[in-house]
């Protein structure tokens, strides 16, 4: 039992702390406990077992904001609603609706919608001297992003809780709006980091790539498999497939499996809250089921024999990982398994039997990018227009957050956190907190030269007057990357060079294990290797190397 000063002390005149009971940093999902002054909030509930929130006193507890309805957000609300009907639990309308997604297995689906619905950027008075007022965050149709504002005398606090968001348009939804939030300057900042310090290409980009593998692979009588989650990133490949160029027109069939057509029909039923142009394209074509203009797009029921379904190149899409013996396993022609980049489902033990038991030449699987959150540049770009005084990094491999915490542009302006699950935070606030001047940017012109085998890049002489240059020119190399249309140059140190794992050993070691076709998220995936499904370095080796040619 927890004592109740463990959450209620004050420091000066107002305490703020986090306390995560799931951080979202490996397989639990995120629920953050936010204390401002006596008021206890939790952000989202995506724990499968609330025993843990049982124990910390929940019935203290105010009140549960939920920011969107995926499941590593919502899982556990319903036994949390269960448990403590008179817990208010607050969420945008449309994740009102999407919840009940979560639990197609409850007999009593009529109990199902228990929150209470706030609407858009509305302030909402939870108590006399604290309100909260939602932001469309992007990311999935009504995921929120939540401003809570506590009045402290002449004082306002603010803390601002992203939840999952996305500053680009997807398909169904348009992205988190920096204008709205331009200069908010909150006091916390509570926000995912999912991607690190990644940069992703554009959208459209990721889009035109993932469109290309499949018209190739169909191209080549190869049918295609996606297993996608029950909603979000399956409604979004099926208006692509549905709208894009490259297929409007094509004679191809699209089968919809597992419970991905409930979410469908669900989807149909909040067409009003989509963006303007989804609206209109319904208007003229079935957004989902139609048999007659093509691609013609089915759903699949338990009457279907899958595999005589697909007797000529289709596409798939199912959330359930069971389909892919059925489909794959009995059909002559090849099949492309496309999986997302950072997708729980390559961890889970269904998927590695399978592609223990069946890769074949037959059976082609690979990543694609399709970013529902936003990369490292957006979230930078986001944390600098809010300009907050503490950043609180949750939900993302510890790794890639620790990325984020390390960036020099981020430590310099502001206080950065990235606590673990069952790991307390105290977000003291300075009054008033001064925020450094943003140093202006120095562009610097130079002259490129290709000599032979070599390209000479000349810079003028004032760039190395910046503190930074002994830095950077340290060893006197340096390591070129493209990113985007736009070349990254930057100096390699003394201590990466003599760093077992640097890039540059990697690079000098052919054949290490970062460069063998069977690495696939740091793991071993060759099945006549010892180091088969062992985390292994990049900079390792074994004698079955086998190179990507």
């Amino acid at each position: 039992m927890v004592k109740q000063q463990e959450f209620n002390s004050i420091e000066e005149d107002l305490k703020i702390s986090c306390y995560p009971f799931g951080a979202g940093n490996n397989t639990e999902g995120i629920a953050v406990l936010l204390q401002i002054a006596d008021y206890r909030i939790l952000l989202d509930c995506g724990l499968k077992n609330i025993s843990v929130l049982q124990e910390k006193q929940i019935d203290a507890f105010h009140w549960v904001f939920c920011s969107h309805a995926h499941q590593d957000h919502a899982s556990g609300l319903l036994s949390l609603h269960q448990a403590y009907p008179d817990l208010p639990i607050y969420a945008g309308e449309v994740t009102t609706k999407l919840l009940p997604l979560n639990w197609l297995n409850e007999d009593d689906q009529d109990n199902l919608y228990f929150t209470k619905v706030l609407p858009w950027r509305s302030p909402i008075h939870l108590a006399s001297d604290l309100t909260v007022e939602l932001y469309p965050a992007g990311h999935l149709p009504g995921a929120a992003s939540f401003l809570f504002k506590y009045y402290c005398q002449e004082k306002i606090y603010q803390v601002f809780y992203t939840g999952d968001f996305c500053l680009s348009n997807l398909q169904l939804v348009e992205g988190l709006s920096l204008d709205s939030l331009r200069g908010l300057s909150p006091d916390v900042l509570i926000i995912e980091g999912s991607y690190g310090t990644a940069r992703h290409p554009h959208r459209r980009q990721q889009e035109k790539h993932l469109m290309d593998k499949i018209k190739s692979a169909l191209a080549n009588q190869v049918s295609v498999f996606l297993p996608v989650p029950m909603f979000g990133l399956g409604q979004e490949l099926l208006k692509l497939l549905r709208s894009h160029h490259e297929f409007t027109g094509k004679d191809i069939d699209i089968w919809v499996d597992g419970n991905l057509p409930v979410a469908c029909d669900l989807y149909l039923d909040l067409i009003n809250y989509f963006p303007d142009n989804v609206q209109n394209f319904a208007k003229h074509q079935p957004l989902f089921w139609d048999e007659k203009i093509k691609p013609r797009m089915h759903r699949v029921n338990d009457n279907f024999d899958r595999h005589q379904l697909t007797t000529y190149p289709s596409i798939v899409l199912t959330d359930q990982l069971n389909h892919l013996e059925e489909y794959c396993l009995e059909n002559k022609h090849k099949w492309l398994i496309l999986i997302p980049e950072q997708s729980k489902m390559k961890q889970s033990q269904e998927f590695q039997q399978f592609t223990k038991d069946y890769q074949t030449e037959q059976i082609i699987i690979e990543d694609y990018l399709l970013a529902e959150h936003s990369d490292g540049r957006n979230t930078t770009q986001l944390i600098h227009n809010l300009r907050p005084q503490h950043i609180v990094f949750i939900h993302g491999l510890p790794n890639y957050l620790a990325d984020l915490t390390s960036l020099e542009e981020l430590q310099n302006r502001y206080q950065l956190h990235s606590p673990s699950q069952g790991v307390k935070v105290d977000l003291p606030v300075s009054t008033p907190f001064i925020q450094p001047k943003v140093a202006p940017k120095n562009n610097y012109e130079g002259e490129l030269n290709e000599t032979g085998a070599y390209i000479t890049i000349s810079l003028p002489d004032q760039i190395n007057r910046d503190s930074r240059w002994q830095n950077f020119a340290d060893t006197g190399l340096i390591e070129a990357r493209w990113q985007g249309d736009e070349l990254v140059l930057r100096g390699l140190s003394q201590r990466e060079l003599l760093q077992q794992n640097s890039s540059l050993r990697r690079q000098l070691n052919t054949e290490s294990c970062g460069n063998c076709r069977h690495y696939e998220d740091q793991i071993c995936q060759n099945k006549y290797s010892p180091l088969q499904n062992y985390h292994v370095p990049i900079d390792g080796y074994c004698p079955l190397f086998e190179d990507w040619l």
